[in-house]
């Protein structure tokens, strides 16, 4: 069985700290727990590795978030993995900072690489993992605080949630996702 794991955010040194690259942050630490370093490859960065038996693809797409959808179309096409086997890691603003939420369907929520992704597949049925970011800006700021950088008390904080994310990534793997839902949806 083969999985696709992708982290959504932004290439670049100015975008390697900010809450829109949550993904890749969470990406990184999953391809760290399964010793697959990442290596240049088509529309992005690719980790390869096995988890428990399974294949296990990991991209950090190049494409910027708001053209994610290629990356994650080419992918699925080129390795032959199901829509049930792919997992969207995503920074969400409705969601308090550090919470949780993996969903199996949905909306983009105005998520420009959601959009993205939805429109290359034609379908809202994958299943993503939201990092909540919060919603803690002024009128018109929205992207101003997406692209900029965690405050300190997040910045503690994100270790411990980035490893939780992590590891609910690797959970629906070898789980599945609905026992990974009620295992890790809130926590």
């Amino acid at each position: 069985m083969k999985y696709l794991i992708v982290g959504i955010g932004n290439k670049g040194e100015e975008y390697a700290e900010t809450r829109h690259n949550i993904g890749f942050k969470v990406a990184e630490k999953i391809a760290e727990k399964i010793e697959a370093p990442f290596k240049s490859s088509n529309f992005g960065l690719l980790a390869e590795g096995k988890y428990k038996g399974r294949k296990v693809f990991i991209l950090k797409p190049d494409t910027y978030v708001n053209l994610s959808g290629n990356a994650v179309k080419f992918w699925m096409q080129k390795e032959n993995i199901p829509l049930e086997n792919i997992l969207i890691i995503t920074d969400d603003l409705a969601l308090p900072f550090g919470s949780l939420r993996m969903k199996m369907k949905g909306s983009d929520a105005g998520h420009n690489g959601l959009k993205s992704i939805q429109a290359q597949l034609n379908t809202q049925n994958y299943t993503r993992l939201r990092f909540g970011i919060s919603a803690d800006f002024s009128e018109g700021k929205q992207a101003d605080y997406v692209l900029g950088k965690w405050n300190e008390e997040e910045r503690e904080k994100l270790p411990e949630r980035i490893d939780k994310f992590s590891q609910a990534a690797l959970s629906f793997v070898f789980a599945g996702v609905q026992n990974t839902m009620t295992s890790f949806n809130g926590k």
